[in-house]
């Protein structure tokens, strides 16, 4: 199963999803999206398989959000595309892409559903146990 994960390592849950992944037996592809953020299009492509509103992508803590007056309603979807893009930290992560679908895997155990083989147990960097169902 090919798995692609947008990641960011200074994120402890995308560090733990990260870590669920390879435990189950499969190497994604990581993409350092703070490195190399997704293209708008892209960006547009993760949301709709996500399934979500542009807004709940949005990352508030450790982000321009509060600065940039992004709670207020008066934002279109483009335009706050075009604020994920001039600054990718903005982009709530991690997202995770399988066959079985698109997820911002938050908490880091949303991804379990996304794996062929996930993991029956994991413990997290915080000490909290996962166990799959």
């Amino acid at each position: 199963m090919s798995v692609t994960i947008y990641h960011n390592p200074d994120c402890g849950t995308s560090r733990n999803t990260l870590a669920m992944i390879r435990q189950s037996g499969t190497e994604p592809v990581v993409i350092e999206y703070l490195k190399t953020p997704p293209s708008r299009d892209r960006l547009k492509e993760l949301i709709a398989a996500m399934g979500i509103p542009v807004r709940a992508l949005l990352r508030e803590k450790g982000t321009p959000y509060e600065e940039l007056g992004l709670a207020d309603p008066k934002w279109t979807d483009d335009e706050l595309l075009d604020f994920m893009i001039a600054h990718p930290i903005l982009i709530n992560r991690p997202i995770v892409v399988t066959a079985k679908g698109t997820r911002l895997c938050r908490p880091s155990e949303a991804v379990i559903d996304l794996l062929d083989n996930p993991v029956g147990r994991f413990v997290k960097e915080d000490g909290e146990v996962v166990e799959a169902k």
